[in-house]
């Protein structure tokens, strides 16, 4: 009966700023009383939503979740999603406001209006609601985020991920560990199934496409944090063996100031320990073996009085063998007869003499590093140079301990160590002889036996082997992922442009 009223306010779009004001607030007032108008309603609104005058814009948004009802729904949902993309933070933060009110009428509704945007609309559209997922999901309650609203994500977010760009895959990542279904051991298993199709494990391994190389080193990083006893690591630890190690002299990155050798090593020593049976134990271990022999070098050669016949000293890289040595030691236990049966005599023999060389280095360094820290305390500690002798000292007593393992006869592989870069988790008493205490100024252990030469004599502390971000390892994204595939992980085709409510 007030039909013609009603069209009267919804006419008022058309005309001054006091009309429209009023009409911001009267269309969603009464909207639900005319069903039949409800098109023309929504329109209406939609056009305040886009009103020059910046105040009619707010007024109209903050009113918009009254009209998400029934079947209009997934439509509002679709268009706050399109209106993230305003500059005004006010007007922003409202969007945000009014996706999250209803969210809480309808989630499954409203995240149809998001993830239609994510797949369709334009690129700040689409960046800012995946951002938006990114940052609100968490803060939802329960009773909003049911299981069938986390598995509706999960089917919306795969058909996503079939073309990201390595950012956009990261957010992703993060929304989804995020979820509550996705906690149990067969939910953190489908989602490194979900990193490793992206990661493509099947594909050749190309070191020198910065593309392939960092999209390998984004997508493991993803999946480290995922593995554990009942989640294994097996297929990335298989692949790193197998082609990555091999070319990890020619591996190229885009990334400034990072070394990309190391990264690829302290990604594999974090993924060795979560490596389940492994098809070609014997094979991969090899591989692993002789990438540690390149840094572990023989002792120069001496002439007939003692001293060094001229040749250099070679430079021990700590960071390196910490990380080769360690995931050696991972996965020799698995196959701990490798160097006593799979290896003839001499092999052994030269490799406990790079051991015992690499050794004695070691106990000098290790002297020195302490007699450095000895006494310091709190403030002086936090220095960027005493940050980097504290770190060091953790690298050396880790290759220390590894090294005693392989020392017994036969090779041991119980020695538990935490790598440098983790957290030090709190030791057990059978762990407690195996971890050295890294600010102690007490002298280390005697050198293993070897000629009684003064080791200092054979060995100079080498300059730049510690790699400058030692002690810090992201596994965020370190810059974005190029290549000849649209949006970097692939191109996703021409959406249209402009309004498409």
């Amino acid at each position: 009966q007030h039909k013609d009223a009603y069209q009267v306010i919804l006419d008022g779009v058309k005309g001054g700023a006091k009309e429209k004001r009023l009409a911001a607030q009267f269309i969603p007032k009464f909207f639900k009383h005319f069903p039949e108008l409800a098109d023309s309603a929504i329109n209406a609104q939609l056009d305040l939503c886009e009103d020059e005058d910046v105040s009619i814009r707010r007024q109209a948004i903050k009113e918009l979740p009254q009209f998400a009802t029934g079947d209009n729904l997934p439509r509002v949902a679709d268009i706050l999603t399109q209106l993230l993309q305003s500059d005004d933070s006010a007007e922003f933060n409202l969007v945000n406001n009014a996706l999250l009110s209803i969210f809480k009428m309808d989630a499954k509704g409203t995240l149809g209006g998001l993830f239609s945007q994510i797949l369709q609309g334009e690129d700040i559209v689409r960046e800012r609601a995946i951002k938006f997922l990114s940052t609100k999901l968490k803060t939802l309650p329960e009773e909003v985020m049911t299981k069938e609203v986390e598995e509706f994500i999960l089917t919306e977010s795969k058909k996503v991920l079939e073309d990201v760009t390595g950012e956009e895959f990261v957010l992703f990542m993060k929304i989804l560990s995020g979820l509550k279904s996705l906690q149990t051991v067969s939910g953190r298993q489908q989602l490194v199934e979900l990193v490793a199709e992206q990661a493509d494990l099947e594909q050749t391994f190309n070191p020198s496409d910065t593309d392939c190389v960092d999209r390998l080193l984004q997508c493991t990083r993803q999946a480290v944090p995922l593995f554990s006893k009942n989640v294994h690591s097996t297929k990335f630890v298989t692949y790193f063996c197998e082609h990555v190690l091999p070319n990890l002299s020619s591996l190229t990155t885009l990334v400034e100031g990072l070394d990309i050798q190391l990264e690829v090593l302290k990604l594999l020593a974090e993924m060795s320990s979560f490596c389940g049976d492994m098809e070609k134990l014997e094979s991969n271990l090899k591989k692993l073996f002789d990438k540690l022999l390149e840094y572990m070098p023989l002792p120069p050669e001496e002439a007939e009085n003692g001293e060094n016949a001229g040749n250099e000293e070679p430079k021990l890289q700590f960071s390196y063998v910490e990380c080769l040595l360690y995931s050696f030691h991972q996965l020799g236990r698995k196959l701990p007869d490798f160097l006593t049966a799979k290896l003839n005599a001499e092999k052994l023999k030269d490799f406990k003499i790079r051991l015992q060389y690499f050794a004695r280095g070691l106990q000098v360094y290790i002297r020195q590093l302490r007699l450095a820290l000895q006494g310091k305390t709190g403030e002086a500690l936090k220095t960027e140079e005493n940050k980097i002798k504290v770190v060091a000292l953790k690298i050396t007593n880790n290759i220390n301990v590894l090294i005693k393992d392989l020392f017994h006869i036969p090779p041991s592989y119980k020695s538990t160590v935490t790598l440098s870069w983790k957290p030090v988790q709190k030791a057990d008493a059978s762990q407690k002889r195996a971890s050295e205490d890294t600010t102690s100024s007490s002298p280390p252990k005697k050198a293993s036996a070897g000629p009684k030469r003064d080791a200092r004599q054979i060995y100079n502390p080498p300059s730049g082997k510690y790699s400058s971000n030692l002690g810090s390892f992201s596994y965020e994204q370190r810059g974005g992922f190029r290549g000849g595939r649209g949006r970097g992980w692939g191109g996703r085709g021409s959406r249209s442009r402009g309004r498409i409510y």
